[in-house]
């Protein structure tokens, strides 16, 4: 009973105890759950209507469609602008895509199977020109080709074989053909839908074809609101506030954005830096005029550009040398010169000069062999066949391939930056051998039967050897350039430190209003995704660390100095536009004080208007008044309400100035006629222009966030 009794006793410890064990539990997995979803939060790319993609899905998507630019152009890489439009429109894709979807859904439209099928047998979507099942003889998309292909490609990834991997890069292709037509099919729909809803009628189509073709001429009587002295204006607070909620409505921010103050300071080389590289070119010019081996000359200069000893079109030299060779001599090797646009050094040796056909269709057998032997006599075994008269097709065939004819265009070639000596040997031997000759090359890993189609387009090529090099600084002279920077940012932890000190530094602040977080970098730089995560996470009045970015040549310091957060800007952000607007009204007010009680022009020149005859004035287009240098929709309509003879009832209100008319003539634009059928079908046309902004609109309520600053 006693140890009962002392159970008891030691009660309240252990509720207490047990209490705090329980709550650690719960808070330990209520830590563990925010931990998740905070780690799942960090993974998102952007979020629309409620469907998140994930960093790995965007990028999914990014290498798709990177892929079919790839295949479309021919070309092995793209710059890194390029990549950014491409995640632009991945992005944007995404967002369309998935409104619409809900969209569709809702009003249960469908693209189905047949539809497609019904899209393919017509062939006549623009999108189907750019694949590669399009008929040679008739230009329009086969449906055939594109089947037979599938059955190809399911049989060789069954079979296996050397063309598996280029099987699968034309399906990846074609799936996204189709995904896309999909996709535009049912946007075409839901838009036809919203068109239908907008509908035009005999009557607004002659309304319009009026609007459109009823010229006025008038005597215009014009007080321009520059002949109002600014001093003569007061605005007051309650004139700002009571105009600010007036047009409060143009003043909402949809997606957040904020200002920024930054110092940008280059790197560039030091007058040391340039008698050193220019050392180095000299060197290479007379190493070239010696008659050394270009091809080592350009790799001592370290030139941007390698020689591949492939002859070039001048297009696919960079613009500064091929205006260069313009005024050489083959065999000549030019002085050292600068090229600004490119900040370079540059020497050139014009080898010479030669004709190629810029594209060749050409067909090919491999030949895979335990060894070069091997390989080679199997080469010379299919070589000699096709000689005897062998089918090309039905021989490829044989050891699972196609031996389907292909063209190499100059595109595809003549800008690679590495070229190996088998495949200089196989392009040379392309572009050299005649229509419907064949020739066995014998690689260290492999042969090819190759045999040329057909050839287009003769053109002159150049071989040309380039030393260019970026004037770049050195290690010491950037030390010394980061060595200041550094000292400016760590003793100014402000930005009025910042602005206060520049100067004595040698820099200077800028400012940018309205940065995005769908902007690729700050200030136009690139590299400073870090900076752009500091300026999406800083408040107000921060000011960042030091940033190295750009081409690793650029120092970069921010200050946030505003927030715009999603809503309506404040009046003190769009004080200006509001007092520009309010000083309008007030100079209209004092200009139609001015014009009141007149009856004719002759009056208003008296009381000082500027009097002026102006023609061919429309309903649908606004005129231009030369008087007052604006542009004046107002007077348009005023105009075209008031018959002819008749003068203005009213002062009209203007952009820039206020106004009084007299209708002289008003008769329809010589040469036109008014065609029913053909109005109507332009309204409808305009209907469905307007039809198209939909998505805009649907843009604005699907909660969209957009997180891509974080990854890309």
């Amino acid at each position: 009973m006693a140890a009962i009794g002392k159970i008891r006793s030691w009660g309240p410890v252990l509720a207490t105890v047990i209490g705090l064990a329980l709550f650690a539990f719960i808070a330990e997995e209520m830590f563990r759950s925010c931990e998740a979803t905070s780690n799942e939060r960090r993974q998102q790319v952007g979020e629309v209507l409620g469907k998140k993609i994930s960093v790995q899905d965007f990028q999914a998507l990014v290498d798709e469609y990177q892929d079919v630019i790839k295949i479309s152009q021919g070309r092995d890489n793209l710059s890194e602008n390029e990549l950014n439009s491409i995640k632009d429109q991945v992005w944007q894709t995404f967002v369309n895509n998935t409104i619409l979807e809900k969209q569709a859904e809702e009003l249960g439209l469908t693209v189905t199977d047949a539809e497609l099928q019904n899209i393919l047998k017509a062939g006549t979507n623009p999108m189907l020109m750019q694949t590669p099942f399009v008929n040679q003889q008739t230009g329009r998309f086969d449906v055939t080709q594109l089947t037979k292909f599938l059955a190809d490609y399911k049989k060789a990834q069954q079979t296996g074989g050397q063309a598996v991997e280029q099987y699968q890069q034309i399906y990846n292709y074609w799936k996204f053909i189709e995904k896309t037509l999909r996709s535009n099919t049912l946007g075409q729909k839901f838009q036809t839908l919203l068109s239908q809803c907008l509908l035009s009628n005999p009557v607004s189509a002659k309304m319009a074809f009026d609007a459109q073709n009823e010229e006025s001429s008038i005597l215009l009587a014009a007080v321009p609101y520059n002949t109002i002295k600014d001093t003569d204006i007061q605005v007051t607070d309650a004139d700002m506030k009571a105009k600010y909620n007036e047009l409060k409505e143009q003043f909402r921010q949809y997606v957040e954005s904020r200002d920024i103050k930054y110092v940008d300071f280059q790197v560039v080389a030091s007058a040391a830096d340039r008698a050193a590289l220019m050392k180095t070119m000299q060197e290479a010019r007379q190493q070239f005029e010696a008659g050394q081996a270009v091809a080592e000359v350009v790799r001592k200069g370290q030139s941007q550009i390698p020689y591949v000893g492939i002859a070039v079109q001048r297009s696919a030299l960079p613009t500064d040398i091929a205006a260069k060779i313009d005024s050489m001599q083959v065999g000549q090797v030019s002085a050292p010169f600068e090229t600004k646009f490119d900040n370079t050094f540059n020497v050139v040796k014009y080898i010479g000069k030669i004709q190629r056909p810029d594209s060749v269709e050409y067909r090919q057998i491999q030949c895979i062999a335990e060894t070069p032997e091997a390989a080679q006599q199997r080469a010379d075994s299919i070589y000699k066949a096709l000689q005897g008269g062998a089918d090309f097709e039905a021989l490829a065939k044989q050891y699972g391939q196609t031996g389907a004819k292909q063209w190499l265009t100059s595109a595809m070639y003549e800008r690679s930056q590495n070229l190996d000596a088998d495949t200089k040997s196989y392009l040379n031997t392309l572009v050299t051998l005649a229509p419907n000759e064949l020739k066995a090359l014998n690689f260290s890993q492999a042969s090819i039967v190759l045999q040329v189609t057909d050839r287009k387009h003769m053109v002159d090529k150049y071989d040309v050897a380039i030393v260019k090099h970026t004037i770049d600084f050195s290690k010491d002279t950037y030390s010394q350039a980061y060595n200041k920077f550094s000292q400016y940012v760590s003793e100014n932890k402000t930005l009025e430190g910042l602005e206060e000190h520049a100067e004595k530094y040698g820099y200077r602040v800028q400012e940018r209003a309205d940065v995005y977080n769908s902007e690729h970098g700050v200030a136009g730089l690139r590299s400073t995704r870090e900076a752009m995560k500091w300026i999406f996470d800083a408040k107000a009045g921060d000011v960042s660390p030091l940033y190295e970015c750009g081409n690793n040549d650029h120092l970069l310091v921010v200050a946030l100095t505003k927030i715009h957060s999603v809503g309506y800007r404040a009046e003190a952000d769009v004080e200006d536009q509001l007092k520009q607007q309010v000083t309008i009204d007030k100079k209209f007010e004092k200009a139609k004080a001015q014009l009141a009680g007149v009856k004719d022009i002759a009056a208003a020149k008296q009381k000082g208007a500027v009097v002026d005859s102006v023609r061919q004035i429309t309903f649908s287009a606004p005129v231009f008044i030369a008087s007052t240098g604006s542009s004046e929709p107002a007077l348009s309509g005023a105009v075209a309400a008031v018959k002819a003879g008749q003068f203005s009832p009213a002062v009209v209100k203007g952009n820039g100035g206020a106004y009084l008319f007299q209708v002289l003539a008003k008769q329809p634009r010589e040469g036109v006629k008014f065609d029913e059928k053909q109005q109507v079908q332009q309204l409808r046309q305009q209907a469905q222009q307007a039809a198209s902004r939909f998505i805009n609109e649907l843009y604005l309520k699907a909660d969209v966030k957009d997180n891509r600053y974080l990854f890309f």
